[in-house]
């Protein structure tokens, strides 16, 4: 079982409230309702979410005297990848090329102080979106036997794909604490609670932290995705 995702939405808000004044008017005490003051307060709402999507950054490196020797070893070690992913049942629409890069091997000579060219290096990646995540180890046992020495996990992070609809329940909890916190307040300092003056909202995403063993990956760590708000 994959351990459930903190979905966090805070909110800090200011609620407007008439604050009665008290005065003298022939020995007797006048209240005014004009001044406008405010409540700050601060609600969370927190929703368990269990990630439906893996992505992985994967790829092959060659390294060879010549250019086209390394595209060469590239090609082959990728179309196993390829492969090797498809037939787990990944679609085509879920790979995409990450980043496909040539660059020169160069090593120091003492002897004519400069650094000259010993080869060529070609790195291709790519990025692969696994849904079924009970299949997530075998996925990767078998990408690096189809690729061997040259085969690359660079990283393995997991989410929801589309979590909007949590996070508008965490911001309803929220708001909804917010505005009880508020009310309780306002009773107990003897004010009367007025109209919601403003709200913002800044959000922030934390992935967790997983490492791949050889046999197979972590599970995903908890997280905890924290859009906070301010009402005023």
């Amino acid at each position: 079982m994959f351990k459930k995702w903190l979905i966090v939405a805070t909110i800090v808000a200011v609620l407007a409230t008439s604050l009665a004044l008290v005065g003298c008017q022939n020995g007797s005490t006048v209240v005014s309702a004009n001044q406008q003051q405010g409540i700050a307060v601060t609600g969370e709402g927190k929703v368990a979410v269990t990630p439906d999507l893996a992505t992985l950054q994967l790829g092959v490196t060659t390294q060879a005297k010549t250019v086209a020797d390394a595209q060469a070893q590239a090609t082959a070690a990728m179309n196993k990848v390829m492969n090797s992913l498809t037939g787990n049942g990944i679609a085509a629409k879920d790979i995409q090329t990450s980043n496909y890069n040539i660059s020169e091997v160069t090593q120091w000579n003492p002897t004519t102080q400069k650094s000259e060219t010993t080869g060529y290096q070609v790195t291709n990646n790519v990025t692969v979106k696994v849904r079924e995540l009970t299949k997530v180890g075998k996925i990767i046992d078998d990408v690096v036997t189809a690729g061997g020495d040259l085969t690359r996990v660079n990283s393995i992070n997991f989410s929801v794909e589309d979590p909007t609809q949590y996070y508008d329940q965490a911001r309803t909890l929220a708001v909804a604490q917010a505005v009880k916190k508020a009310e309780s307040m306002a009773k107990l300092a003897g004010v009367k609670l007025g109209k919601l003056l403003f709200i913002t909202e800044s959000s922030s995403y934390v992935p967790p932290t997983v490492f791949y063993s050889k046999a197979r990956p972590s599970k995903p760590a908890l997280l905890t995705i924290k859009p906070s708000s301010t009402i005023s």
